[in-house]
């Protein structure tokens, strides 16, 4: 299934969510730029570097990136982390652990997770921006994804597996939506073998073929290159979608009637 456009119509053009959309391709071009490729994704050090790794929240002080094993296990380059206990090598190239909860937001592991989480941010954020304005909009954003983070970290605090994506500001975003215009419907395309159809399917639906895509994306190891961690960000993204229908009507102001049991596209 794949949504093409929901029966809300904006008053305004969506500045702010045209500019996430940009900004994340631009990432991503620059990251497989600097190692991996366009449909592969980014490689395991842009991923270790960039990501937000519970271990180096749930621990102040410690550092975790991508170091070579001691030569003697002749194993391959694998993940350390300054003070843990079980880890060897020593961190390099690190960045400060508070820039990687937004470097992570804004860096996708494939071009599929690219794709299915921008179009998602099109469909539904044009009309969340323009309930609530660009500003409050885009700090609404900012917070989902690091409420889905503070969520991830505090359910794996030991986890060292890198997590990138804007699964979790999404999710914030489905949420208020969800709240917003519970009634709101969806325009989908429908492929079953020998045979395309076009339907309308509610919000509710919507928001769950999108959870039960991330699910998949995460056990095939799409959303993560590295491995691990796919349960966990799930419910992470659980957390983002409560984050948002928490705080959406603190921010949005310019609610639009609901729409007709059957809208017109």
């Amino acid at each position: 299934m794949i949504p093409v456009k929901d029966n809300m119509p904006t008053e305004r053009f969506p500045f702010v969510t045209f500019a996430l959309i940009v900004i994340n391709l631009i990432v991503y071009l620059l990251a497989i730029r600097h190692g991996g490729s366009l449909f592969g994704g980014p490689d395991t050090r842009e991923v270790v570097k960039y990501g937000a790794i519970p271990y180096a929240f749930a621990h102040p002080g410690a550092h975790c990136a991508l170091a070579t094993v001691p030569q003697a296990t002749g194993g391959p380059p694998a993940i350390a982390c300054s003070s843990h206990p079980r880890l060897t090598g020593t961190p390099t190239g690190v960045l400060p652990t508070w820039q990687t909860a937004f470097t992570a937001m804004f860096m996708q592991a494939s071009i599929l997770q690219l794709a299915g989480n921008m179009l998602f941010l099109w469909i539904f954020g044009n009309n969340v921006e323009d309930a609530m304005g660009p500003v409050k909009f885009l700090i609404f954003y900012i917070l989902g994804g690091l409420a889905a983070l503070a969520l991830h970290v505090a359910i794996a605090p030991h986890s060292i597996s890198p997590t990138i994506g804007a699964a979790g500001a999404i999710a914030t975003v489905l949420g208020g939506y969800t709240v917003l215009y519970p009634r709101g419907r969806v325009l989908t395309f429908v492929f079953i073998p020998f045979f395309v159809t076009v339907i309308e399917l509610p919000v509710v639906v919507m928001l769950g073929i999108w959870f039960a895509g991330q699910a998949l994306f995460g056990a095939l190891g799409v959303t993560n290159p590295i491995g691990g961690g796919a349960a966990v960000s799930f419910f992470a993204q659980i957390g983002g979608v409560a984050f948002g229908a928490a705080t959406i009507r603190l921010l949005a102001t310019r609610r639009k009637p609901v729409p007709p049991p059957r809208p017109a596209f």
